[in-house]
């Protein structure tokens, strides 16, 4: 199963969803960010990448990278 990277983004209509990288479609669509954040997150775990958190302003809240041990960002010490 390739890697994928998945944007927990606003909908435009109040609610939130998920979407793929590369990607039109959305999935996951849920009325609160705290839900989409965990389909978001249990997607991303299921095939590997990176969950990108978006505020409703466009701006990146946060970034979670899964297995954790393919993090490019860790670093020791």
């Amino acid at each position: 199963m390739a890697r994928r990277n998945v944007h927990t983004v606003p909908d435009g209509k109040g609610g939130w969803i998920n979407r793929t990288e590369g990607s039109q479609r959305g999935f996951g669509a849920a009325p609160t960010k705290a839900e989409a954040q965990a389909a978001g997150r249990e997607s991303t775990k299921r095939t590997g990448g990176e969950h990108t958190i978006h505020n409703r302003d466009g701006k990146i809240a946060e970034k979670n990278t899964y297995p954790r041990s393919s993090d490019p960002r860790s670093s020791k010490g």
